[in-house]
C-alpha cells in the first residue's frame, strides 16, 4: 500500500522557508537585520544608497572605483524613454502615484531589448536601469499632476538627492539628502516579505525581470504592507496635537482599531531600522516649522509602547521623516518601492541563480465529489 505524504499547513505560510538567501538575516525576537552581513544601524549612518545597491547585488561593499562604476552605471540610466513619459502624461491627474509606478515600470519593458533576455548580465543591467529609472517616474508624475514639467536628473547629484531635486526642483540640504538615503538604505531589502515573495514566485516561472517587478509593485501597494507608511502618518495627522494622543490611543484600544506603524509580523522588539530613522525624525524637527510632528511621534511612540506593550516599526518613522521632507502622503509608498527594488532585484537574479518553481499546496475544503446533474434538471 503506497504511504500517503502527509503535509503541514501554515497560514500565511507563517515560519515556512522556501530557499535559501545570501541577503538578509532577520532575528525577529533580538531585532536585529544584517544585510550579508552587515548591521542595518551601521549602513543606515554610513552607506550610501549606492554603496548598498552594489553590496546586494554583488555580494561586498564597494571599493571608490567600485562605487563610482556603479554610480556612472545609474546616472547614464536615470532618464526614462520619451514613450513612458507620454503615457504617464496621458494619465488623469487623480491615480495613486503606485498606480502609475506599476503600470509605468510594465511599460519600460517596450523600450528595452533586452527585456526577454535571461541571462546573467543582460539582468544587471536590466537591475540597473529599474533601479535608476524608478525614482525619475514617481518625480516626474508628482510634476505633471501638479501641472509642472518634469525635470532632467541632474548628473552631479548621488541617487537620494537627485530624486528630491526631481520632486521639489530644489537640491537638498545636507541633512535631508542624509535623511532620504539613511530611508532608501532601511528600506532596501527585507528577506521574503509579500511583495519580495510575489516577485521570487513570478521569477521562478521564468518571467522577465519587470513582470516579477511589476508584481512586486502591486504586492507593495496593500495597507498591510507598503501602504503602512502613509498609514501612520495620516494617523498623526488625525490625532494632530501631544494633547490628544492618549484620547486617540485610549480609543483605539476599546474600538480594537489598528493603530498604525506598530507591530511587526517578524519583529517581537523595536524594529532596527526604525531607531535611526527616529533619531533622524528628531533631527529634522530642529526645525521650528517641523517641531510640532517630531514631539508628537516621539509621544504616540511612548504611549502605545507603554500602554500596548507595541513598538513601532520602519513605517512609523519613515512616513514621519518623509513628511518632514515635504513629500506628499500618496508619494510614501513609491519610495519605498523605489528602495526596494534594489532588493527585489538582488532577489530575483538569486532566484535565477537556483532556480525551482515555487507551487506551494492548498488544503481542499470544498464538497466530496458529486455528480453532474443535466441543467434542465437542475
Amino acid at each position: 500500500m503506497a504511504r500517503v505524504k502527509k503535509h503541514i499547513k501554515s497560514p500565511g505560510l507563517a515560519g515556512v522557508i522556501v530557499a535559501d538567501s545570501e541577503l538578509s538575516y532577520i532575528d525577529g525576537l533580538a531585532g536585529i537585520l544584517r544585510y550579508r552581513g552587515y548591521n542595518i544601524s551601521d549602513l543606515a549612518q554610513h552607506a550610501t544608497y549606492e554603496e548598498v545597491v552594489h553590496l546586494l547585488w554583488f555580494g561586498e561593499l564597494p571599493n571608490r572605483e567600485q562605487l563610482e562604476a556603479l554610480k556612472i552605471r545609474l546616472i547614464g540610466e536615470r532618464t526614462i524613454h520619451h514613450g513612458v513619459l507620454t503615457l504617464m502624461s496621458a494619465f488623469p491627474t487623480w491615480p495613486e502615484p503606485i498606480e502609475v509606478l506599476r503600470t509605468a515600470v510594465s511599460a519600460l519593458s517596450s523600450y528595452d531589448s533586452e527585456s526577454e533576455v535571461n541571462s546573467p548580465d543582460a539582468n544587471l543591467r536590466k537591475a540597473i536601469r529599474l533601479v535608476a529609472k524608478m525614482p525619475t517616474i514617481v518625480a516626474s508624475y508628482c510634476r505633471l499632476r501638479d501641472g509642472k514639467y518634469p525635470l532632467s536628473p541632474d548628473p552631479t547629484l548621488g541617487h537620494a538627492a537627485n530624486f528630491l531635486y526631481m520632486v521639489s526642483g530644489e537640491k537638498p540640504s545636507a541633512l535631508k539628502e542624509q535623511a532620504m538615503n539613511m530611508a532608501m538604505v532601511s528600506m532596501s531589502d527585507h528577506g521574503l516579505n509579500a511583495s519580495t515573495f510575489a516577485a521570487r514566485v513570478i521569477a521562478s516561472t521564468l518571467s522577465d525581470m519587470y513582470s516579477a517587478v511589476t508584481g512586486a509593485i502591486g504586492a507593495l501597494k496593500g495597507p498591510l504592507h507598503g501602504a503602512a507608511n502613509r498609514g501612520s502618518m495620516e494617523m498623526m495627522l488625525e490625532i494632530g496635537d501631544v494633547t490628544r494622543v492618549e484620547e486617540y490611543v485610549e480609543g483605539a484600544l476599546i474600538s480594537g482599531k489598528k493603530i498604525m506603524g506598530f507591530g511587526h509580523r517578524v519583529y517581537k522588539t523595536m524594529d532596527p531600522r526604525a531607531i535611526n530613522l527616529k533619531a533622524m525624525v528628531e533631527a529634522l524637527s530642529q526645525n521650528d516649522s517641523y517641531a510640532k510632528w517630531g514631539r508628537l511621534a516621539l509621544r504616540i511612540n511612548e504611549v502605545v509602547t507603554t500602554q500596548k506593550g507595541l513598538n513601532p516599526n520602519v513605517d512609523f518613522y519613515s512616513g514621519a521623516m518623509m513628511y518632514l521632507l515635504g513629500l506628499s502622503l500618496d508619494v510614501f509608498t513609491p519610495i519605498f518601492a523605489c528602495s526596494r527594488v534594489a532588493g527585489w532585484t538582488a532577489q530575483i537574479m538569486e532566484q535565477y541563480n537556483n532556480n525551482r518553481l515555487i507551487r506551494p499546496l492548498a488544503t481542499y475544503i470544498g464538497p466530496e465529489e458529486r455528480e453532474y446533474i443535466p441543467l434542465d434538471e437542475r
